[in-house]
């Protein structure tokens, strides 16, 4: 029999659970193994989403692991820490359409509400926190603050209520689990979610017109950034978002 320990975690990028297999030969290895988790939890944050398990199997394949064990089948073996490393870290960022994701998984949006809730969520947390809830930039369209990946993801749709992701609200786990559970795996991933509920709670009932008209208030960040005559639309800055909505009530 061989003994493997197992690093496990998460490849959202890749859709599947990723792995690194390494071999127990004697007890000098557990240090080395320490180091590397040390080294994941370093390079990755401290609550990142790492599992460690240790299983005898017939010998060195990671076929032999799978037989000894159906939970680790379809996991991808990663060959090397770096890697591995990598692979989590890009997916402990998030873009703003996995914050669309998990609002449609809990409200009835047109792509015009979904825009505006997926903005106001990163103003509330960029006000809590200091922080960007994710990656994307927010440009300033006609209509409001818009963010790229949402923008392509459900342009399609126009001033149709978005089905995609959404299923049926009163009984919708099937959706709001695997959103959830990205938002969750990213840095800070509870804090962001706690913040998202927050959100929702303000704006989820309001209509698309009314949250228009929160995003179009004299002064307000699209106010002071949009140009009509622009042809590339202009880039919303964070420190415009911040200044005004930490002041904000509705």
């Amino acid at each position: 029999m061989v003994t493997h320990f197992i690093f496990m975690s998460s490849s959202y990028s890749l859709g599947t659970r990723i792995a690194l297999d390494f071999i127990v030969e004697d007890a000098s290895i557990q240090e080395e193994l320490k180091k590397d988790l040390d080294t994941i939890i370093y390079e990755c944050g401290r609550d990142v989403s790492i599992s460690t398990h240790m299983i005898q199997a017939d010998n060195e394949t990671w076929e032999s692991v799978c037989n000894s064990d159906h939970f680790f089948k379809g996991v991808k073996v990663i060959e090397d820490l770096e890697t591995f490393i990598s692979l989590i870290k890009k997916d402990r960022k998030l873009l703003g359409i996995d914050i669309a994701k998990y609002i449609l998984s809990k409200v009835k949006c047109t792509q015009l509400k979904l825009q505006k809730l997926v903005y106001l969520c990163f103003a509330d947390y960029l006000c809590d926190t200091g922080k960007a809830l994710f990656t994307d930039k927010i440009y300033a369209f006609k209509y409001g603050p818009v963010i790229d990946t949402v923008y392509k993801k459900y342009k399609e749709y126009g001033y149709e209520a978005i089905e995609e992701e959404t299923g049926n609200i009163d009984s919708n786990d099937v959706f709001e689990m695997p959103a959830k559970s990205r938002i969750l795996f990213a840095e800070d991933g509870t804090g962001k979610i706690i913040s998202i509920e927050k959100t929702l709670q303000k704006y989820g009932e309001l209509t698309a017109s009314e949250l228009v008209g929160i995003t179009h208030k004299p002064n307000s960040p699209w106010n002071k950034t949009y140009k009509n005559e622009d042809v590339t639309f202009s880039q919303i800055e964070l420190d415009t978002i911040k200044e005004y909505h930490k002041y904000e009530l509705i």
